[in-house]
């Protein structure tokens, strides 16, 4: 006989689990000091927000391809960790949210907290669940595990009454969940790609979403480079490729070099492997408009579309070949086959590499501080397994166009726009590989909706170097501003606090760097801090964007009132 509290955290031992984050509750209590008690190699970080807590999780499952999990009391606790699990579903990230409920006895009484978070979770989650039975205990989380983990991952999210906690069961279980995956592809489909291939005049392989190996990705890299393909990754997805072979043409999605996107209209066949061909990696003009890379429904590239559930594929772009498989498994087979380079295609990769080399080339910044120069000390400083974390914002296109990825799971940023991701996602990095450099890259609109977690970080250790660009604007906006608006601005300026007294009020390390050669030894010392640290930039609110200024913008705005 067991407390439901106890079945629960021998459940989420038994599936491997070795870090929760949460924020206490009265709803829940009972769970953590069993963990604690029960299961003391379970490390319990206390984050000091909700949101903090479900962003750490998140990156957990996107780093490690294992669930991260989460405890969350009841509403508020549980509205306040919604923002992470939508990401965790956008970014088919794998994920478990433990939601402490009121007592069975009080539910549909509109008790104190209590709310249906069955149907509040439901359109942003793989599945929701309450369990109303210790003796299920077992079952659901088991379930959970491999929902999350299977087909394309996503969140899960279990709510459990607090007296299910309590109450005793006699249940056996002994062995971690089952996963399902996906068939080895036919060798007849596989003849089919090879012949599209092999017929192309432009053909391209774009690589995107979670769940990816060094088997995987080094088969895909074989592949490509064996048969002279070019090799795109999707949004926040840099770190599939390395930057460093020939193959490798660049990014697509929210602020694409518009060069290779005019490339990938001149493509006649496309492989996507792994992605579902959301908005933002199909955004052909524009700085929003997604769903314009390729015609609907009909692309005019031959397409095969290969994902390892069914679910994305012929959504929105019907496509010729849609396959349910899993990634690691079709990469290998296809790296298998004898690949015989046809003429031209070689010519077109290094086309595609050309323009992203040119893409790389710095270009004058506005202001005191060279961002594409700091990017590129960054690059030369750092280990080729330093994990870097972005949030949303227009500061993280200097990373994006400036900053190449060698090695893989070294990129962290929310596709489903989640502003504040960062700090949590670095922390939640560091905890996980304490001996890896974490870098964050923030924006200080973007920094100000989780920079409490900085005490989190300081209290467990995790000794993350925050570079914050502060221009005083929410940056994006104001570019929509720019653009929509004939430059009117409103709410998008902003005052801020003295970020470096701030973070040494914090007990972390603190410096300001107001020119460019004062970045190199400013991010020295925040190494040999021995804690958390945090770089202030400030920029110049003219280097709003690696592509153009906010002069820029209002010349392009002139311009066309001109015409």
């Amino acid at each position: 006989m067991r407390k439901g509290a106890e079945i629960l955290a021998d459940e989420l031992r038994l599936n491997g689990a070795d870090i929760v984050y949460h924020v206490p509750g009265e709803s829940f209590l009972v769970a953590l000091d069993t963990l604690a008690t029960r299961h003391p190699e379970i490390r319990a970080v206390s984050c000091r927000h909700e949101n903090g807590a479900a962003q750490m999780a998140e990156a957990h499952g996107k780093l490690t391809g294992r669930p991260g999990i989460a405890f969350v009391t009841r509403s508020p606790g549980a509205t306040n960790a919604v923002n992470g699990v939508h990401t965790a579903f956008q970014d088919s990230s794998p994920m478990i949210l433990i939601v402490g409920q009121v007592k069975r006895a009080i539910l549909e009484r509109e008790a104190f907290m209590a709310y249906d978070f069955r149907t509040m979770f439901a359109p942003m989650t793989k599945w929701v669940a309450q369990i109303d039975d210790a003796a299920r205990i077992p079952e659901f989380v088991q379930r959970a595990y491999a929902t999350a983990m299977s087909g394309r991952p996503g969140p899960v999210v279990l709510v459990v009454p607090e007296d299910v906690l309590e109450e005793t069961a006699e249940v056996v279980s002994d062995r971690p969940a089952g996963l399902a995956r996906a068939g080895a592809p036919a060798p007849e489909d596989l003849d089919r790609i090879l012949a599209m291939i092999a017929a192309a005049r432009h053909p391209l392989i774009v690589v995107g979403g979670s769940g990816w190996t060094e088997a995987g990705r080094e088969a895909v890299q074989r592949f490509a480079t064996g048969a002279g393909l070019p090799v795109v990754t999707t949004f926040r997805r840099r770190d599939i490729i390395d930057h460093r072979l020939g193959c490798y043409a660049g990014e697509i999605g929210i602020g694409s070099n518009p060069a290779l996107l005019a490339h990938i209209r001149e493509a006649d066949f496309i492989l996507m492997l792994n992605d579902a061909l959301s908005d933002v990696n199909t955004i052909g003009a524009g700085y929003m408009e997604g769903f314009t890379l390729f015609d609907i429904p009909h692309p005019k590239q031959t397409v095969v579309h290969v994902m390892p559930s069914g679910g994305d594929l012929n959504r929105v772009f019907q496509v010729d070949l849609a396959l349910v498989q899993d990634t690691e498994r079709f990469a290998q087979a296809l790296a298998s086959r004898p690949v015989t380079p046809q003429p031209g295609h070689a010519e077109w990769s290094a086309r595609l590499r050309a323009t992203l080399l040119e893409e790389r080339a710095p270009q004058p910044c506005p202001g005191d501080i060279d961002l594409p120069g700091v990017m590129g000390w960054l690059r030369a400083r750092l280990p080729e397994d330093a994990i870097l974390t972005n949030g949303v914002g227009a500061y993280a296109t200097w990373s994006q166009r400036y900053f190449p990825h060698y090695r893989l799971q070294t990129q962290l940023g929310p596709i489903s726009g989640s502003m504040g991701y960062s700090l949590p996602a670095a922390i939640s990095a560091k905890l996980s590989f304490p001996d890896r450099i974490v870098v964050n890259l923030v924006g200080d609109g973007c920094f100000q909706m989780s920079c409490e977690e900085m005490a989190t970080a300081v209290q467990y250790g995790a000794n993350v170097i925050t570079v914050l660009f502060n221009n005083s604007l929410y940056g994006t906006i104001r570019i929509h501003e720019e653009n929509r608006l004939d430059g009117r601005a409103n709410g998008t300026d902003l005052v801020n606090p003295d970020f470096t007294a701030w973070a040494l009020s914090y007990g972390a390390h603190a410096e300001r760097v107001t020119r460019t050669e004062e970045f190199g030894p400013a991010f020295e010392r925040c190494l040999a801090a021995g804690r958390p640290a945090l770089i202030e930039m400030i920029v110049d609110p003219e280097a709003i964007h690696c592509r153009y200024s906010l002069s820029d913008l209002r010349a392009r705005r002139a311009a066309r009132a001109q015409q």
